[in-house]
């Protein structure tokens, strides 16, 4: 066969995967996979576009694209000062990532009751990007370990919380069953001009059955009797801040993320967004679809949930409106959604080659992303070539 063939031009391959979650970032699986695939198709074009829904690992997907690192001085889910990095983009926004600040995997913050965790953190970060003369934000808000309805956020750009004796409460859900009060007029001026978008990829409303604290809170700690107390205590803390500004928040489809700072955003005037969409135009993923040859993707699991929302379903939407093929790459992909996730990627498959403890699968991720993306390419290669 001519080497000059259409059937052998260089392809040209989009890797966008997100982060395997404990083990590797999206920049980490997304180089590991180029390196693969390079190995069995040696003159393949390669676009690297690390990918994010909203949860770890957005700040350095958004940054991929360009910007800068700057470092703010917040609190933590527990009240203490930890140092926690924002993206700055170069169209003037700032990126806040709520994993970074009041993260689920902040092991002092998380020794904290659930009860006594807030998300003051976030609302620090705001004021002092205000303070910069930021007045646009994009808030992922995936990984958080907190469930006060977004208060805290709240409570730290001026909102004033009140017991039945005047006296201002904490931002905390404990203490928002002694809420009798709210004062909002001294909530940040400078809001007003501010742009803010929440990144998520739930839907959940604000309370109940399928609320913050019923879905979430016990991922973060909340104990099965504690739910329906916090579920109230955030119900209480909403009706009266909605009756305090005049706007309704609390059943907004995605009101619940983050234990409900989505609605704290909401009640700010911020819009949600789906977080994947959001890192996927920003990044300018359609670009690099337009004329590609194959997209692979992935993530640490795969399984039913990935096709509400998560980032390499919405990836792979995308480029089925291009008319390329995709392919999943995780580091574990669930056998009874297997048919499922079928019907969205041309072949789905799982990094660990046999029985292994995940402990090693973590440990050697690195290596058998490498390895499988090879035998992967080379398979679609050769499909090429017929």
């Amino acid at each position: 066969m001519p080497t000059d063939s259409p059937s052998l031009a260089a392809p040209v391959i989009v890797i966008a995967p997100d982060s395997y979650k404990g083990s590797l970032s999206a920049r980490q699986v997304a180089d590991a996979i180029g390196r693969g695939i390079l190995q069995a198709i040696p003159q393949a074009i390669l676009h690297i576009c690390p990918i994010a829904d909203g949860g770890e690992g957005t700040l350095d997907a958004m940054l991929h694209a360009g910007g800068k690192t700057g470092m703010l001085s917040v609190r933590d889910a527990g009240g203490a000062m930890r140092e926690a990095p924002v993206a700055l983009l170069p169209n003037g926004a700032a990126v806040i990532e709520s994993a970074e600040i009041v993260g689920i995997t902040d092991t002092r913050a998380m020794a904290r009751p659930v009860a006594e965790r807030s998300t003051e953190g976030i609302g620090d970060a705001i004021r002092l990007l205000l303070d910069r003369g930021v007045r646009s934000f994009l808030i992922a808000l995936g990984g958080s370990s907190t469930n006060d309805g977004g208060a805290g956020m709240l409570c730290a750009l001026g909102l004033r919380l009140y017991d039945a004796t005047g006296a201002i409460l904490p931002p905390g859900p404990a203490a928002l069953q002694q809420l009798a009060r709210i004062d909002a007029s001294g909530l940040d001026p400078r809001l007003a001009q501010a742009s803010i978008v929440g990144m998520s990829d739930v839907d959940n409303p604000l309370c109940g059955e399928h609320g913050a604290s019923a879905v979430f809170g016990p991922q973060k700690g909340v104990q099965p009797d504690q739910v329906a107390q916090l579920d109230r205590a955030l119900a209480h803390f909403a009706d009266l801040f909605e009756s305090a500004v005049g706007r309704r928040a609390a059943t907004i489809a995605g009101a619940g993320a983050a234990g409900g700072l989505g609605y704290g955003l909401l009640m700010l005037g911020g819009q949600l967004q789906s977080g994947a969409e959001t890192v996927c135009t920003h990044i300018g993923l359609d670009a690099h679809l337009a004329g590609a040859d194959w997209l692979i993707t992935g993530e640490g699991r795969s399984d039913a949930q990935t096709l509400h929302g998560k980032a390499p379903f919405i990836a792979a939407r995308r480029a089925r409106g291009f008319g390329v093929d995709s392919s999943l790459l995780s580091g574990a992909v669930d056998q009874q959604a297997l048919a499922e996730l079928g019907r969205h990627f041309k072949g789905c498959f799982s990094i660990v080659p046999g029985p292994m403890t995940l402990a090693q699968a973590i440990a050697d991720a690195d290596r058998l992303l490498q390895a499988s993306a090879s035998q992967i390419a080379a398979i679609w290669q050769a499909g090429r070539m017929r």
